[in-house]
Order: structure tokens, then sequence, then C-alpha cells
């Protein structure tokens, strides 16, 4: 076993939810070698041609990738390394939400300029279709994470680098959704830390109707308008600075996706290609911890 690849611990976890058949007849080539050719890619960066012939043809490992994307195997063995995770189903669960930017490569541009129904859009709706936007330093892609209170991985959203956290906020709390071992699936946590870019009165209103406590600070320009308006104001929101300390863990959290250099930088020209990639590495990481917490 090489750096890098599946560990017999992992491996003995996944492959129960592999895909026993093709469903067109055919033998599937070595899921465990594919898989490792896969993350070979992720970890490297390099072009799927690139990938080591030890792996098998990279159009095998390609066309895996693609096609796990597409029906959703990569997203389901995510879901079940969740689902088997005891802690999760507590109560008082605490999440973080954060972004993060990742600088598109120059071959992440160039996709089909093609809506939903096959007609031609322009250059800056295709843009945003494929999750990139254009700034100062060009194009890139913004993650934005929701993890739990260790630093997991819970759900991850993509938009175009230059759309503002808050804009974004609902879109990304609507992609939140944790199944558990009995019941329906939780789609509000007790209590959600954010930064000041999420200090918003529509945000504290979405959160405040939902009975979820919000753990977020107040940004200066906020607070000295609040106190020129005096009683009209209001009160000052609650804040528990105790338990916003634990928001780091969502940063340390990016900070291993993007050990990850075909994460770290985009490659692909279509956002579900990428997001397919990141949620393989949360995979990793939770495969990771599973593996840490198995040890005597």
């Amino acid at each position: 076993m090489r750096r890098g690849e599946l560990t017999d611990k992992a491996w003995q976890r996944i492959e129960p939810l592999l895909p026993a058949t093709d469903g067109r007849g055919r033998p599937w080539r070595d899921h465990r070698e594919v898989i490792n050719g896969i993350l070979w890619r992720l970890r490297t960066g390099s072009p799927w041609r690139d990938i080591p012939e030890r792996y098998g043809p990279w159009q095998t490992c390609y066309e895996r990738f693609k096609r796990w994307d597409q029906d959703g195997t990569w997203a389901r063995i995510l879901e079940d390394l969740q689902v088997k995770d005891d802690s999760l189903g507590t109560v008082e669960l605490t999440v973080s939400i954060d972004s993060t930017i990742a600088r598109a490569h120059q071959h992440a541009a160039g996709a089909h300029k093609k809506g939903d129904s096959g007609e031609t859009i322009d250059a800056k709706a295709s843009q945003r279709r494929q999750a990139l936007g254009r700034s100062r330093g060009g194009l890139t892609t913004k993650l934005h994470l929701i993890t739990e209170p260790r630093g997991l991985p819970l759900t991850v959203h993509l938009t175009g680098g230059n759309v503002v956290d808050c804009t974004a906020f609902e879109a990304v709390m609507a992609t939140f959704r944790l199944r558990l071992h009995i019941g329906r699936p939780r789609t509000r946590p007790a209590r959600l830390l954010g930064d000041k870019g999420y200090s918003s009165k529509k945000i504290r209103l979405y959160l405040r109707r939902r009975g979820i406590q919000a753990v977020i600070p107040e940004r200066k320009d906020q607070i000295a308008n609040r106190k020129r308006k005096g009683s009209r104001g209001g009160r000052p929101f609650a804040f528990d600075a105790i338990t916003y300390k634990e928001r780091n863990l969502v940063e340390r959290c990016f900070a291993k996706l993007k050990q990850w250099r075909a994460i770290a930088t985009r490659f692909d020209k279509l956002a579900s290609r990428y997001l397919a990639g990141v949620i393989l590495a949360s995979v990793m990481l939770w495969l990771r911890h599973f593996e840490l917490s198995d040890r005597p």
C-alpha cells in the first residue's frame, strides 16, 4: 500500500457500499485499484491522463469517478459514514459554517455554454452555472462548508468566488440534511457558529424562526449603528464567546481538504465534478477519523 491509498480498515468500511454490478453486464475492474487511482489524481492535481498504469487505464478511473458522481454513489458513501457515527444523533448538535476560496486553473474554464433545456447562454451565466466567479485574481470558486463539533464535514455547497457568504447562507443551510439511524433526517442543528460575515438581521431572523441558536459576533459598524439609534436599535444580540472558540475547527477542516491539490486549485470544468472531488476527500477525512478512534 502506497501513501494516500485506501488502508485495509478503510476499504472494509466502504466496500459494502459500492455498486456490485455496472448494469451493463460487464465485470467491474477492481474497485479498490480504481479508487486509489482517483485518490492519486486528487492528491497530486495531475491530469487524468497522467494516472500511473498501476491503477489501470486512466479512462477507467475517470469514467468510474464521473459515473459515481452522476448516480450519487460518492454522496451516499459520505452519508452512510455519518449515519454510523452515533455521536451525531445527540440533541444538542452544534455545527460551524464558513467558506474558502479555491483558485480556478485556466483548464477549469470553457465548459459548454448550454442551459438545462439545451439553449445557449452567455459567458457570465455559464460561469455562474459552473460556480465560477471573476475577480481581480481571475476565476475562483467558493467552497461553503458545514462541519460538526469535531471539524468533520457534513455538507458542501459551491458558488462563484465573488458571491458573498451571507448571500449564499440560505442555499447552504438548505443542503444540511443529517440522516440518523431512526426517524426523519435532521435539518436543523441546535447551534450554529459563524464569523462576522454571517452577522445580518436576515440571517439571525432565519435562525430564530427555526429555533437555531446563533453564535455569531456582531460587526463594529452594526454595533455603532444600534447605539446611534438608541432604544430603536434594539437590544444587543446574545453571544456565547466560549462556544464561539470552537469555530476554528471549520478552518482546520479547510486546511485538511486543501492538502488535496485538486481541491486547493480547481482543474475541473464542471462544478459537479469538482464537488464530487470535495465529497470524496471528505469521505477520506471521515475514514481517517474512524481509524484513529478504533485505536486502542
